[in-house]
C-alpha cells in the first residue's frame, strides 16, 4: 500500500497488515475485472460511498501466460485517468508480472534441481544400500534425528558398512548432511 498526501486513504476494505487479506467480496470483484477499467467507481467494488467521495480507480489484472498473478489497484482523488495512465499502468504490470513470472519460475527450477540430484543420488545406489536408505529415513521418521548404524543394520538384517556406504553417497550428493558420533 502506497500513500500520497493529495489523496485520502481508504481503509475500508483493505488492511496494511503483513499477511492479512482484502475483504473476499472486493476480492472476488477485482478478479471478475479481466482487462484494464478506468475511472471506475469505487462504489461499485464495493466501497460506501462516504469512504470514496470524490475518488476515482483503475484496475489493472496482472496476467502472464495466460495466469492471473494480482491486481493492480489504483485510486486518486477528483480526478479522472487518461491514457497516459492507462498506458503507464499496464506498462507496469506487464513489468510486475514478468518479475513474478521469473520468481515462480525459478523456485520450480530450484526444486526440479533438488529432485534431479535425489534421483541421481539414488541411482548410484547399489540394491542393498537402497533397501538401507529406506530403512534409515524410516527409522528417522523426520527431517533430522540420532540414528545408531549398528542398531538398523541389526534390525533389518543387513551389515553395518552397507548404510555407511550408502550415508556417504548420499552426503557426498549433497541430498543429507551427517555427523558421527565415534564408535564404542
Amino acid at each position: 500500500v502506497s500513500k500520497s498526501p493529495d489523496v485520502q486513504e481508504i481503509s475500508e476494505l483493505i488492511t496494511e497488515a503483513v499477511g492479512s487479506h482484502i475483504d473476499q467480496m472486493l476480492n472476488e470483484r477485482l478478479l471478475s475485472i479481466l482487462s484494464t477499467k478506468e475511472n471506475v467507481n469505487l462504489e461499485t467494488l464495493g466501497f460506501s460511498a462516504e469512504a470514496v467521495q470524490g475518488c476515482q480507480a483503475i484496475v489493472t489484472p496482472i496476467d502472464i501466460a495466460g495466469e492471473r498473478l494480482g491486481t493492480l489497484f489504483i485510486y486518486k482523488q477528483d480526478k479522472t485517468y487518461s491514457i497516459d495512465d492507462i498506458i503507464l499502468s499496464e506498462y507496469g504490470t506487464a513489468v510486475v508480472g514478468l518479475e513474478m513470472l521469473r520468481s515462480v519460475n525459478e523456485e520450480s527450477a530450484e526444486e526440479t534441481r533438488k529432485e534431479h540430484i535425489v534421483q541421481s543420488a539414488i541411482s548410484t545406489l547399489s540394491f542393498s544400500e537402497l533397501e538401507a536408505i529406506i530403512h534409515i529415513f524410516d527409522e528417522l521418521g523426520g527431517t533430522e534425528g540420532i540414528l545408531v548404524a549398528s542398531k538398523v543394520a541389526d534390525r533389518v538384517g543387513i551389515t553395518r558398512s552397507v548404510i555407511v556406504n550408502a550415508l556417504r553417497k548420499f552426503e557426498s550428493a549433497g541430498v543429507i548432511e551427517s555427523r558421527s558420533s565415534g564408535m564404542k
